[in-house]
């Protein structure tokens, strides 16, 4: 007797080459180099913030989001980072500017950011 093995795996299942990370902010898989890894440490002010780790070389925990303004805001929407990153919100809430910086740098093309991102052109609103 012979097993037959049905795998419930489609097309979009196929598996990704390299190290995959999920996005926070929409939840799709994606490999790590496509995605901008952020991290826990303080902002301008001193206070607790969300941080973009553009080399992902920072120590410490780290999350994922696609470098889009569309991610960006889902994670921010949800509270993504504070629970990605394991990280309890202050009285004021935990600030995400430094990455919204960040993206909206890298979005116009700021010569003065020392890390831009790549523009991505895939769509990662679409629900497959």
């Amino acid at each position: 007797m012979t097993r037959r093995r049905d795998s419930p795996a489609g097309a979009d299942d196929l598996p990704i080459p390299g190290p995959v990370r999920t996005c926070i902010g929409c939840r799709q898989r994606a490999t790590r180099r496509e995605l901008l890894r952020v991290t826990a440490g303080s902002g301008r002010d001193g206070r607790p913030a969300v941080v973009p780790d553009p080399t992902g070389a920072a120590p410490g925990r780290g999350a994922h989001l696609h470098p889009t303004s569309g991610c960006y805001d889902l994670a921010v929407r949800r509270k993504a980072f504070a629970r990605a990153l394991r990280i309890a919100p202050g009285p004021d809430g935990l600030s995400t500017a430094p990455v919204g910086e960040y993206l909206a740098a890298a979005a116009a093309g700021d010569p003065h950011d020392p890390n831009p991102t790549e523009p991505s052109t895939r769509d990662w609103s679409s629900s497959s």
